[in-house]
């Protein structure tokens, strides 16, 4: 589906300025029903104080750029 490739995408484009600073994500689910996406957070950002900040405002932030109607970002282990 089309959002997911979108989600997809950006997420590649987000993991360039984690991996700057040691971190990195994973795209776990997208769940086009819940309007819910599931990330897992790597290297650097587990464990990191601002983890709980990157992933609400950096991350979900730039997902709802192009998926307006996605409710959260989750972080999973």
């Amino acid at each position: 589906m089309e959002i997911e490739r979108k989600i997809k995408q950006k997420c590649e484009e987000l993991r360039a300025g984690l991996q700057a600073d040691g971190g990195d994500l994973e795209l776990v689910k997208v769940d086009l029903k819940n309007r819910r996406v599931q990330i897992r957070l790597k290297g650097a950002c587990v464990g990191c104080p601002f983890s709980a900040a990157t992933l609400k405002q950096f991350i979900e932030g730039n997902l709802k750029q192009v998926w307006p109607e996605l409710k959260e970002v989750v972080a999973v282990e």
